[in-house]
């Protein structure tokens, strides 16, 4: 299983690091306490390439495919992204605000970008995620947990009920619950 640090700069040791300039400094003395699951896959359905690192660096070539019309101009960002063979990549620093979550709520706290971390899965909500993405992202977890004082994960859809459905009925909250446990 891959071993993961994150330094006192946010960056994590052991992963591809893309920065985007879709960030910005979260507000003063945020307590950094909330772990967001996602999934992503750029055109819908297709794995692999470099789509998803383009759109979060804003390099997507918005005419390659028909899909990407609807996405152009859109900024957007998470922290990491892990791919379906379990590379990891960061695209900010976990220290400040990545742009993953848009209009969210959880336990009463309104716009999540400020207080959590966005971890994007590529996959779909139609089909199982790879059994390489469940190892890194617990060892990532495991990680980011050794940082900062992680109290919760949950899905997308659980913060945007209603307008978002991600990481889906195929990720297996069970397994990885266990996996943090053991």
């Amino acid at each position: 299983m891959a071993r993961f640090r994150v330094n006192s700069d946010g960056w994590c040791d052991g992963v591809v690091r893309l920065p985007s300039p879709n960030f910005d400094v979260r507000p003063a003395d945020t307590k950094i306490d909330l772990l967001v699951i996602h999934n992503i896959s750029l055109p819908p359905g297709q794995f692999g390439g470099n789509h998803i690192a383009d759109l979060f660096t804003n390099q997507l070539d918005c005419d390659a495919h028909p899909y990407f019309n609807q996405l152009r101009g859109l900024k957007v960002s998470a922290h990491f992204l892990v791919r379906r063979d379990g590379k990891v990549l960061q695209f900010v620093s976990a220290n400040d605000r990545a742009w993953h979550a848009g209009v969210s709520s959880y336990c009463g706290r309104e716009r999540c970008n400020d207080f959590s971390i966005g971890i994007e899965l590529e996959g779909t909500d139609f089909e199982p995620f790879a059994s390489n993405q469940y190892d890194a992202l617990i060892a990532l977890t495991h990680a980011l947990r050794s940082r900062y004082p992680l109290t919760d994960v949950v899905g997308h859809e659980h913060i945007a009920p209603g307008r978002k459905t991600d990481p889906g009925p195929f990720f297996d909250w069970m397994r990885y619950r266990l996996a943090l446990q053991g």
